[in-house]
């Protein structure tokens, strides 16, 4: 392979690290964002999910841009898309305007699962294609990784108050460096040939491609890209998908795309250092970067031998290192008192923080923000007051006067939650540890295994639409909990939640030892065969 090949490819895959990014930044920033504007759970939700459904709108849409304009054009679109979002969200002067360019940068998310694998495909040679496709999936999880430690480092560099718009900022960078990398990116040859009736343009591209290949090579494969345009066009659309037939692959790839997201991979990611205070973690930005790790560890392991030991035996595999992690995470939740204390000292935190905005002349807020926060206040300070009398019959809590005030009380929430971390000791470390294999459990099953599996189970006439369904019913998921989740929290134990996944998990599990189809080593022929009734 030429390094311009895997220059070309590396640089329109740096869509996938751009995605991985933008997915996760926002964990390190989530919090501050409810606090400064005193979010309800219902609006935080809302304004966290919103890339979100900005995603679901590129998802749905990218291929319109991407055939009209070409794939060059719409990489470069999306670098601008990623762009503006991230400045725009790190200057966001109110909740409207930090939603709306967390939408856009959705949008390029979405636009970037249609746009960038499709180009690297078009322009890789065949044997090459399947190791230069891969290089989006792995931008994807290191732009993760990549998300957790940016936020650990500029959380040390940065006042708190101010570090959440540095977080979202700093993704500018690599998005102008995606740009500016796309601007000599050849179009694709099948673009120019099919697309725009070109076939000049498209046979000097595949020239450049194809250095050794001979005119009557070349002649051969602009034969079989007509060839292959030609029966892309009998397509059905996703309308046409729904008949009785399709039954099976519609309600599997239903299934696999709604466990995918039911596992709570989402909320693990997007509120990471969130659940890990939760759990005790004196550090939750630095321990969030071991998922990060993990994750591009086992989906490098899932990618191995996915075609070696087959996509239902990985998925068991995987159900069965959710239900033991989530299982041991719904215990101690809801069993380890000193956890709740954490979680209430937390509270008694951020509610003290948002009472002393109330009196801060350089921040503007409405009478009803204010008499929000003041609310918040005091909810948070009655249940720590609570919490604390019932340590003290225990002779662990610390003497607080219901008179205190936010300074005192914040003080106070410290000093409990520090002693509360001390006595969990060996808890905190096994939740995150039960953290991490989540996240091992989800990158070798169904992170690995989703979209093989849904491109493997429809006739061909429809892959191209159920892969549609795959999408839309994945994005739809993780934006729907992703809006529910910190509704939930609020008014719910967190334990609740982790119960919720793991019962998910438990029937996935029994679809996949009862149900679900092994597609490894069969044709796809055969699976059509066996699935179309």
């Amino acid at each position: 392979m030429s390094s311009k090949m895997f220059l070309w490819a590396l640089s329109s895959a740096l869509a996938g690290f751009l995605f991985g990014f933008d997915t996760v930044v926002i964990s390190g920033a989530e919090a501050k964002i409810q606090n400064l504007w005193s979010l309800s759970g219902a609006m935080h939700g809302f304004a966290i999910s919103s890339a979100l459904w900005g995603t679901v709108l590129g998802a749905l849409c990218g291929s319109l841009p991407t055939n009209k304009y070409g794939r060059k054009k719409t990489l470069i679109f999306n670098g601008v898309l990623f762009f503006v979002s991230a400045v725009g969200s790190a200057v966001a002067w109110d909740l409207w305007s930090f939603t709306f360019f967390r939408f856009i940068g959705g949008v390029g998310i979405g636009i970037s699962t249609v746009a960038a694998p499709l180009f690297i495909s078009e322009i890789s040679p065949a044997k090459h294609r399947g190791r230069l496709t891969a290089l989006f999936q792995f931008n994807i999880v290191f732009g993760i990784l990549m998300a957790f430690l940016s936020n650990y480092i500029i959380g040390l560099i940065f006042d708190d108050t101010v570090a959440w718009r540095y977080m979202l900022g700093i993704e500018a960078v690599p998005a102008l460096l995606y740009m500016i990398m796309c601007l000599p990116l050849p179009e694709s040859p099948r673009y120019l040939i099919t697309n725009k009736n070109d076939e000049a343009a498209g046979r000097a591209v595949f020239k450049r491609i194809n250095e050794d290949y001979s005119d009557a090579q070349i002649d051969e494969l602009i034969a079989e890209v007509k060839d292959a345009a030609f029966k892309d066009s009998q397509q059905a659309k996703v309308s046409d998908i729904f008949t009785k037939k399709l039954m099976y692959p519609i309600i599997f790839a239903f299934l696999i795309a709604a466990f995918n997201q039911l596992s709570g991979i989402n909320i693990i990611l997007y509120f990471a250092p969130r659940l890990l205070s939760l759990a005790g973690i004196e550090d939750p930005l630095s321990a969030s970067i071991t998922l990060g790790v993990t994750n591009l560890i086992f989906t490098f392991i899932g990618l191995k031998l996915i075609d070696v030991i087959g996509r239902r035996s990985l998925l068991i595999l995987g159900c069965i290192g959710y239900l033991v992690s989530l299982s041991v995470c719904t215990y101690a939740f809801l069993h380890f008192n000193d956890l709740k204390v954490v979680s209430t000292s937390i509270d008694m935190l951020n509610g003290s923080a948002a009472l002393e905005q109330t009196t801060n002349e350089n921040i503007y807020m409405t009478e009803e923000d204010r008499q929000n926060k003041m609310q918040e206040f005091a909810i948070a300070k009655e249940k720590f007051l609570a919490v604390n009398d019932q340590l003290k019959e225990n002779g662990l809590g610390i003497n607080i006067e219901p008179t205190s005030n936010a300074q005192e009380l914040a003080s106070a929430a410290v000093q409990l939650k520090s002693q509360a971390s001390d006595r969990l000791g060996f808890t905190s470390s096994m939740l995150l540890i039960c953290m991490i294999l989540f996240i091992a459990a989800h990158a070798l099953g169904s992170g690995t295994i989703i979209w093989v599996f849904v491109s493997e189970i429809f006739p061909a006439h429809f892959r191209a639409a159920g892969q549609a369904v795959g999408s839309f019913t994945h994005w739809i998921f993780a934006a729907v909990l992703t809006l529910v989740f910190p509704i939930f929290i609020a008014n719910f134990d967190v334990g609740y939640m982790f119960a919720f996944f793991a019962f998910m998990m438990l029937l996935q599990l029994l679809w996949a030892l009862f149900i679900m189809p092994e597609t490894k080593g069969k044709t796809l022929e055969d699976l059509a065969s066996n699935l179309v009734k």
